[in-house]
């Protein structure tokens, strides 16, 4: 289910890109988009019994929206439907299951629910969500909430509440753990985001939140706090409020195809060059699709693309045959050289239907259960090769990358409180047009 969900999402998110692109394609201009990247601490209370009180995870985030798909942070959705007042969407959203850290490798509780949202806009940016949800495994719930828009000089924050129902299944499953039969209640939400505007593209990032469980699941023998608390603190970077957005950018969509070949070195030994060989010459060959979202950060001319991909990841004497699919932001810098040099890095997370060998003799080693959902970086350095061969060859650049996933050394409990991942490195064609 969770292959099947990460894959609609991605394939869904680059077609509706190309037909945005074609459409903008015919009018010869791309123009600034709404997007941005997050990284933000959460502390959370642990309503079960234990020793531990709280819990605390580091949470990557990605932003994009257009008319067709949205993704703020912990929410994804398609839109399938919408007016100046009615939106109907097919939605993600993670779901964390608040357990001690030393558990969470081993139990793995942090999923998505997926399901649909229908929203209804009122007058001063105010929000009727009603939500038909599950969990992967169908644990059925819904939600009703109210939510509003409000922006004070340098700060926007969105204060909601909301009511959520959940059968008698879910309840069992996240209060009563399987062990213990527990009637459908309803809990009631409270909180607020918020983000302040620092100067230019930065922004701080904040979020409380705090649900009173129902009756049932309060009097159930696993639970201790009728009250289960979250707070998130970060940073971002998105589109400079104080500017206009541009309607016309100098950088154009782009499609890259990479061949890369696996190794057991890590980040810190490729850049040094002492990049050891995988003995069983495990490959990969990926498709990237770049659509434009700015040329600046900050004043400076950085190019940033919102970048999915699918990554072939070949059979060996030791693997078989597997899919990854990968969504990211990716920043480039042109070095001013003679001849056109560039510096890239993606931030996004990857999804692989089965975790390769590369990587899981290294959770083995470790001792750690492997985790199909990871975060993805991605470094590369290129040249234009239309500066070398000529303007027949403008715009088709000739580059090197480390493809890599890993888990953000044990601090995530979304991707499973690992420490390592795998790298690949690899050259790739990509051609701007």
């Amino acid at each position: 289910m969770k292959k099947l969900l990460f894959t609609t999402l991605v394939l869904w998110l680059g077609g509706q890109l190309l037909v945005a692109d074609e459409m903008v394609d015919k009018e010869k201009s791309y123009s600034e988009q709404d997007w941005g990247i997050g990284a933000v601490f959460r502390s959370a209370s642990i309503p079960y019994v234990t020793e531990d009180s709280v819990v605390s995870s580091f949470v990557p985030m990605l932003f994009f929206e257009n008319e067709y798909i949205f993704m703020h942070g912990l929410e994804s959705g398609i839109k399938l439907y919408e007016t100046d007042e009615w939106r109907l969407s097919a939605i993600t959203r993670v779901h964390f299951v608040d357990i001690p850290e030393e558990y969470q490798n081993i139990v793995q509780a942090d999923t998505n629910d997926v399901g649909f949202q229908l929203r209804y806009k009122m007058k001063n940016d105010q929000f009727i969500d009603v939500e038909a949800m599950n969990d992967l495994h169908g644990r059925l719930f819904s939600n009703l909430r109210y939510s509003a828009d409000f922006e004070n000089g340098a700060w926007e924050y969105r204060p909601y509440a909301q009511l959520q129902w959940n059968t008698s299944k879910y309840n069992s499953y996240y209060y009563g753990l399987n062990q213990e039969d527990i009637s459908s209640g309803v809990d009631a939400v409270v909180g607020v985001d918020a983000k302040y505007h620092v100067w230019s593209n930065l922004y701080l990032l904040g979020k409380a939140q705090a649900r009173v469980l129902g009756k049932d699941a309060r009097d159930s023998q696993f639970i201790e706090d009728t009250i289960d608390a979250e707070l998130y603190l970060g940073f971002g970077f998105f589109n400079d409020k104080s500017k206009p957005k541009k309607e016309t950018l100098s950088i154009s969509p782009y499609w890259r195809i990479a061949h890369g070949w696996a190794t057991p070195s890590n980040l810190n030994d490729i850049i040094t060059g002492n990049t050891e060989k995988d003995p069983y010459d495990n490959q990969l060959t990926s498709l990237f699709y770049g659509y434009p979202l700015t040329d600046e950060l900050f004043g400076l001319p950085l190019d940033f693309y919102l970048t999915p991909g699918f990554v072939y990841h070949h059979s060996s004497e030791v693997q078989e045959v597997t899919q990854e699919y990968v969504l990211a932001i990716k920043a480039y810098y042109t070095i001013p050289l003679p001849w056109k040099v560039r510096f890239g890095v993606a931030e996004g997370i990857s999804y692989i239907n089965e975790v390769t060998y590369i990587e899981q003799t290294e959770m083995d080693e470790k001792g750690y259960r492997s985790s199909n959902l990871l975060n993805y970086l991605d470094f590369s350095l290129d040249l234009d090769l239309g500066d070398i061969f000529g303007e027949k060859l403008d715009d088709l650049w000739l580059g090197y990358s480390i493809h890599h996933r890993s888990a953000i050394f044990e601090s995530s409990s979304r991707f499973g409180r690992i420490k390592g991942g795998s790298n690949y490195n690899s050259v790739y064609l990509q051609w701007h047009y």
